[in-house]
């Protein structure tokens, strides 16, 4: 089913999806910034995570350091939820159900709800705030212009991106509790292997 009945919020979240596109025809000046963004946005997320544990590891606290560890792993552990959770919804894309919207990135088949770059977006965020208060702030803002930036170009209805937030924060958040002691532990290992090197390499 492609029509407006199989998506989520409805119309009238189809009618805030429309009203976005209607923005999009009228700032051609961003297409290019927005495209980059929406495609090539995820380097920076990964980014965000190397950084964080760099800075956790400069602080010497052992437990940012455990928490910069866990990170990509509750990212990972995020997005593998929301397969499941989009194949149980099975919303289409926007295109499916509004074939003549503006769309600015590369058309896909996978379901549209909820949307894997804001997931991605909101668990890195949440992951990168617990290792680093500062750089999870740039990373909570970041990651809300990539849900934004997700529907401007026409890949998802706005609430596909608000429930990836949401999904991406909370299922990272609540892994960690359990993978803490193995982060703990692996903060540990990282940190002797460190002094080690650093120590043949002053030898």
């Amino acid at each position: 089913m492609t029509g407006v009945g199989a998506v989520v919020g409805g119309e009238l979240e189809v009618d805030w999806y429309q009203a976005m596109n209607r923005l999009a025809e009228r700032t051609s000046w961003l297409h290019a910034p927005a495209q980059l963004y929406a495609d090539l946005g995820v380097v920076l997320f990964a980014a965000l995570l190397l950084g964080s544990w760099w800075l956790a590891r400069r602080s010497g606290d052992r437990r940012r350091t455990a928490a910069a560890l866990w990170a990509p792993a509750g990212v990972l552990i995020a997005i593998g939820v929301n397969q499941l959770l989009g194949h149980a919804f099975g919303e289409p894309r926007p295109y499916a159900v509004l074939p003549h919207a503006l769309v600015l990135v590369g058309r896909s088949t996978d379901p549209s709800f909820p949307s894997d770059h804001a997931v991605m977006a909101g668990a890195v965020a949440a992951a990168v705030l617990v290792a680093h208060r500062r750089l999870g702030l740039v990373a909570v803002g970041l990651a809300l212009l990539m849900a934004v930036d997700r529907v401007y170009v026409g890949a998802h209805f706005p609430l596909d991106v608000v429930a990836g937030l949401g999904v991406g924060a909370v299922v990272a958040l609540a892994s960690y509790l359990p993978l803490r002691p193995l982060a703990l532990r692996a903060a540990d290992l990282t940190e002797r292997s460190w002094a080690l090197v650093a120590r043949r390499a002053d030898a």
